[in-house]
């Protein structure tokens, strides 16, 4: 793009025999790392190609418009990035498998996955990747484990639970990244519409997508704040998503703490209210996850790479709120979440009504944010031992250092353009003020007058 570069010569802007003797802009205009050289051989040959192999008319062009609008002309007729992204992986020897099946929950937490597919982030990284919808979370679990699917949607706490062994077979997973943050609710019975706090709940009957889940550790941090030992006090049993508005329905449960779209698709069915958002328990805690178990993440280097730039990419995206009503269609058809469109646009774009008589203007309701704080596996891993659901010691900074890939996440965002962090630990204030200091696990547990820890 520079008029006095002479694409036949070395690329500097004067002969090499006056870069030895002047410390001018040749040394920096030289490329000097592999990925660099391949930047300039891609630019050369597309530039090349545009002119004719002219480089008369190539260089007057350039004088004319100025580099920097040659090249955004350029990149506007052909996908620059792209052609340098793709030849970089060429040099690397390529995608190691392009055809994936991917598992997923027809929740809105899983919409970078799902959205992936049909808004073509899977196809702009080389990827030919379809989501496989799955009943429960203990059949994602199980596809995952015995390779059924080469990555899966996945709630926070599952990968490291599965990688620990608890609840299921050992089996080594990565946590990439998030996929949302807040985006869940407790909704009740109508029947309970006079309810004011957890005190109100005793004897009820609950359900929750999976034992560990972030929905079963909130539910049971509420409960336990306002006095009601979850274990003792009420009922907890695990019902797969898709199946709790039925229950609720029909009077099997008093309610739920629970993914969307089935809180909303209560209040749509006069099934039920949406009693609080899982934001007021914990403001954004984390929810789902992208999950992979490390075997294939280490075998399909650049597969595993590919796959991870498009979620990334795809939760960046969702993050917008400008974008949510077009996510919302592409989300919301039987092949995917099988929801109409409104209870679907309600839950991503926060305006709703909550089946109360009320509507409430909340666009914080659901977010995304793909950064999975080592703070975040570490405050899981408390509540995992708190109710029982681990025994033993836990070396909390090395299972969630070995299963969070915070520092790689972070790469990919600031590879694409956005922000990253300059820590992977973080303290957290959840409901009523209370601050977890992650470097203090154990006296946070010992803070707890409610547990199940024996």
């Amino acid at each position: 793009f520079d008029p006095e570069t002479h694409l036949t010569h070395d690329g500097s802007h004067t002969p090499q025999s006056e870069c030895l003797n002047e410390k001018d802009s040749c040394e920096k205009d030289n490329p000097s790392t592999e990925e660099d050289i391949i930047d300039r051989v891609v630019e050369n040959a597309v530039v090349r190609a545009i002119f004719n192999n002219n480089d008369v008319s190539r260089r007057s062009f350039m004088k004319l418009v100025g580099s920097g609008t040659a090249a955004a002309i350029i990149a506007s007729i052909f996908p620059l990035g792209a052609a340098k992204a793709l030849a970089k992986e060429g040099l690397k020897g390529g995608l190691e498998m392009k055809n994936l099946s991917l598992g997923f929950i027809p929740i809105t937490c899983a919409t970078p996955i799902i959205m992936s597919e049909p808004m073509g982030f899977y196809k702009k990284n080389g990827l030919n990747a379809k989501v496989r919808r799955a009943s429960g979370w203990a059949m994602v679990r199980d596809w995952a484990i015995n390779k059924e699917v080469q990555a899966a949607h996945m709630l926070s706490p599952m990968p490291l639970s599965i990688t620990m062994g608890e609840g299921s077979k050992k089996v080594p997973f990565f946590m990439p990244a998030i996929e949302n943050i807040n985006g869940q609710a407790i909704t009740l019975a109508n029947k309970h519409k006079g309810v004011k706090s957890a005190k109100d709940m005793k004897g009820f009957r609950f359900c929750v997508p999976f034992d560990y889940s972030m929905h079963n550790f909130l539910l049971r941090y509420y409960l336990a704040e306002g006095g009601i030992h979850p274990d003792k006090d009420v009922q907890i049993r695990v019902i797969p998503p898709p199946e709790m508005v039925a229950n609720l329905k029909a009077g099997n449960v008093d309610g739920y703490l629970a993914p969307e779209p089935f809180n909303q698709r209560a209040v749509y069915e006069n099934a039920g209210f949406i009693y609080k958002l899982s934001k007021e328990i914990w403001p954004g805690h984390p929810c789902c996850a992208f999950g992979i178990s490390q075997e294939f993440a280490k075998e399909n280097p650049n597969t595993f790479l590919a796959l991870f730039r498009s979620i990334v990419e795809a939760t960046h995206f969702a993050s917008n709120p400008a974008n949510r009503k077009d996510i919302a269609k592409a989300i919301a058809p039987k092949n995917y979440l099988n929801q109409p469109l409104t209870v679907v646009e309600q839950v991503l774009t926060g305006r709703y009504a909550d089946g109360l008589g009320n509507i409430k203007n909340e666009p914080d309701r659901i977010d995304f944010d793909p950064f999975p704080w080592h703070s975040m596996a570490v405050w899981i891993l408390t509540q995992m031992k708190r109710w029982g659901f681990a025994k033993g010691n836990i070396d909390y900074k090395s299972v969630a250092e070995e299963v969070y890939l915070a520092a790689e996440c972070d790469n990919i965002a600031k590879e694409l353009g956005y922000e990253t962090h300059g820590d992977t630990y973080a303290k957290h204030v959840l409901m009523g003020g209370k601050v977890f200091d992650p470097s203090k696990p154990e006296e946070y547990l010992k803070s707890f007058p409610i547990h199940s820890m024996t």
